[in-house]
């Protein structure tokens, strides 16, 4: 059953990963960057979470989840700007310092005791800022897609699997409060930001960052969603009812940014 599991969450985490950075190809980073809101990384985390240590555990944890998911567009705001600062080295620093404010902003928040209203309250605080901040951006296209061999789709989902796997395993140890904190971390969004910055360069990618924050609230329908639906449901189908309410955000939110 062990064995089952750990292969469910690096299947599922690779083909995340992969269709993410296939439609950034395909279609635009802009529309890549509103999907990476919707909860592929973290409904993984909270699913697994949930099936490994009980459905109240992952509730719990989805409450920190949706104050964590703050920490999150930290972490992509300072990817922007070690990348928009630097010529050289580009990638490994703002790849190192963007995980590192990560950890420090996860740190902050643990010592706070959210509850779900301030925490939702706090994480949209935090969303707006971040809209307005990244409001200058370009949205740029890519306008030649590279040919990937099996082995690079492979890594691109290996990193976003091997996140999952430590996040999950650690949760247990750490309690429903520092896993849903950890939970929120951009685990599909963080190796397909490295992938597109790797193959086709910043511009892309900061693209895929203007463009997150309005996506992000999908990720925080989806928690909200789960701190509910998990104690009165189940795993399976709060997991099923929370990615439905996710998807009619997103609808929404595509609807009325195609009018304009």
């Amino acid at each position: 059953m062990t064995t089952l599991l750990i292969f469910a969450k690096i299947l599922v985490s690779i083909l995340a990963v992969v269709g993410l950075s296939l439609v950034a190809e395909r279609v635009s980073p802009r529309v890549a960057g509103i999907l990476s809101g919707y909860p592929l990384g973290t409904a993984i985390a909270l699913f697994f979470i949930g099936l490994e240590n009980g459905r109240d555990f992952a509730a719990q944890g989805a409450v920190y989840t949706v104050a964590g998911l703050s920490a999150s567009l930290v972490l992509v705001h300072v990817y922007y700007v070690v990348s928009a600062s630097l010529n050289r080295h580009t990638r490994l620093f703002s790849a190192v310092a963007a995980v590192a404010a990560f950890l420090l902003a996860a740190a902050l928040l643990h010592r706070f005791n959210f509850s779900l209203g301030s925490g939702l309250l706090f994480t949209l605080t935090v969303t707006a800022f971040y809209a307005w901040r990244f409001r200058r951006l370009k949205n740029v296209r890519v306008t030649t897609a590279v040919r990937f061999t099996r082995w690079v789709l492979l890594l691109r989902g290996l990193a976003a699997a091997s996140i999952v796997l430590l996040i999950t395993g650690l949760a247990r140890l750490i309690g429903p409060d520092a896993a849903g904190i950890l939970s929120a971390f951009p685990i599909t969004l963080f190796p397909f930001l490295l992938i597109i910055h790797f193959t086709y360069g910043k511009e892309p990618v900061h693209t895929i960052i203007k463009n997150y924050p309005f996506g992000l609230g999908a990720l925080i329908t989806y928690a909200l969603s789960v701190s509910f639906t998990y104690p009165s449901f189940g795993v399976a189908w709060g997991t099923l009812s929370s990615f439905l309410a996710a998807t009619v955000y997103l609808l929404i939110f595509m609807a009325l940014t195609s009018r304009r």
